[in-house]
């Protein structure tokens, strides 16, 4: 019993720095976003950082329409990055859980 106990406690231990480690790659992945028409472009990291924004100068005359692009734009980005994350970091959990009959479920 004790033996089993060890062996789980090893594995969530082995498993937690799975996922700290999958998070800090998290910041390598690189997600790019454009606007419909390609006039603003933005790129963050998986773990949803801000890395570059570029506009294009038409969008520089008309400042209600720039903000309307960034917070489409953006939120965009942010939506795929979250996905991204969510996906990595729930596949590291579900392989490190131990084999407990019905909890294989909630990871699906």
């Amino acid at each position: 019993m004790f033996g089993d106990m060890m062996g789980m406690m090893g594995k969530l231990k082995e498993t937690q720095q799975k996922v700290e480690e999958t998070k800090k790659r998290m910041d390598t992945v690189m997600i790019d976003e454009a606007s419909s028409d390609g006039h603003l472009k933005v790129t963050i990291t998986a773990n949803r950082e801000l890395k570059s924004i570029d506009i294009d100068e038409t969008l520089l005359q008309d400042k209600e329409q720039l903000e309307d692009y960034l917070i489409i734009t953006l939120n965009k980005a942010i939506a795929k990055a979250t996905n991204v994350n969510e996906t990595e970091l729930a596949a590291v959990a579900k392989e490190g859980m131990p084999n407990i009959p019905g909890m294989d479920s909630m990871f699906e």
